[in-house]
């Protein structure tokens, strides 16, 4: 059976949506990039022309406008991510957009609303793809007797990808592009939250120790989101809600790379991400951690494209990642905002 084609029309064709949306979606049977407008005339037709696109635009609005795209893929910086997607779905299109979700709550939740607003249409984001190869490895182990009660959850990623001041000032580090996005919070949240209790408390403190003063293009510009950030959460459960950690930094000069640990009243789980997810678990009374060792046919895996295009299709619903999963992690990162310009704990979930 011949599929009906889809057309995709990409907004902002960065890093990723070149490494992996386009040669994703260019695998599945009829499917088609259609379109593409980046952010000026001459990045958009140098993009046209080197991933052999056949249309360019002017402006991201003509390009949602047009009634030969079917789909938009947004691979803009979060600056741009809301008011993409609600035009987008004014004008009838399927939306997939990049992580994070938006730059703060209020456009998650207008996103969120505007999905909800056309439930024919299918919205999902590009989910963290931290634990996408060992997710079900790690979630069976936590369901494990020998693992028990989830006691503390602590959350590691201390880089030096901002430590060189002598570098421009990058787009992450700027809140009017990205937000209130902090270094990997977001990414690392939204995998924890696939595998624990949601917090119910958040208190935050943080630093900007960046020196850095201008832009690429040499606009002067300080960056204005935290390099270093700590963060404690309470965890869903009551008095037995488990309490957890998190130290992200873009400073720290060899420091512990992204890295997720459980630890049970029965056993730990360590996750460690690179080049390849390594996940370790120890049992109450064994000397050290093991690594378990995950099948081959239990390993998950990257696939955004096809999850999107076969719930288009109808074939299946989008689980990684949905809109209402993208608001429960940046409602997080609120908090954790709220926390850091308060010097207080918050609560959560926060009020609509």
């Amino acid at each position: 059976m011949v599929e009906q084609l889809i057309r995709i029309g990409i907004v902002g064709a960065g890093a990723n949506t070149r490494l992996r949306h386009i040669p994703g979606f260019r695998k599945i049977e009829g499917v088609g990039i259609a379109g593409v407008v980046n952010s000026s005339d001459e990045s958009t037709q140098r993009a046209a022309r080197e991933l052999d696109i056949p249309r360019t635009f002017s402006d991201w609005k003509s390009l949602v406008e047009d009634d030969e795209i079917d789909a938009v893929m947004i691979g803009t910086w979060p600056n741009l991510h809301c008011e993409v997607t609600c035009a987008a779905l004014a004008a009838g299109k399927h939306v997939l957009t990049e992580a994070r979700m938006a730059r703060n709550l209020d456009e998650a939740r207008r996103m969120r609303d505007a999905a909800a607003a056309h439930p024919d249409l299918t919205t999902q984001i590009v989910p963290s793809p931290l634990g996408l190869e060992c997710g079900a490895a790690v979630k069976e182990l936590i369901d494990d007797e020998d693992f028990g009660e989830l006691r503390e959850l602590v959350v590691i990623g201390a880089t030096d990808s901002f430590w060189d001041d002598t570098q421009p000032v990058h787009w992450r580090q700027q809140s009017s592009l990205s937000g209130k996005n902090v270094l990997a919070l977001g990414i690392m949240h939204e995998t924890v939250q696939r595998w624990c209790p949601p917090p119910v408390r958040v208190f935050a403190q943080g630093a900007i120790f960046s020196r850095r003063t201008s832009t690429e293009d040499g606009t002067t510009v300080k960056p204005d989101i935290p390099d270093s950030l700590q963060v404690l959460t309470e965890l869903d459960g009551g008095d037995a809600g488990g309490r957890g950690m998190y130290h992200l930094s873009g400073i720290a000069l060899h420091g512990p790379p992204l890295q997720i640990h459980l630890y049970g009243s029965g056993g730990t789980i360590k996750v460690e991400f690179g080049s390849k997810e390594r996940v370790l678990f120890g049992r109450a009374g064994e000397d050290e951690l093991r690594e378990v060792e995950i099948p081959a046919a239990a390993r998950g895996g990257w696939r955004v494209e096809e999850e999107f295009i076969s719930a288009i299709r109808g074939q299946e619903e989008v689980r990684l990642t949905d809109f209402a999963t993208g608001v429960q992690y940046m409602e997080f990162t609120e908090a954790v905002s709220r926390s850091l310009d308060s010097g207080e704990t918050v609560t959560l979930p926060l009020e609509e």
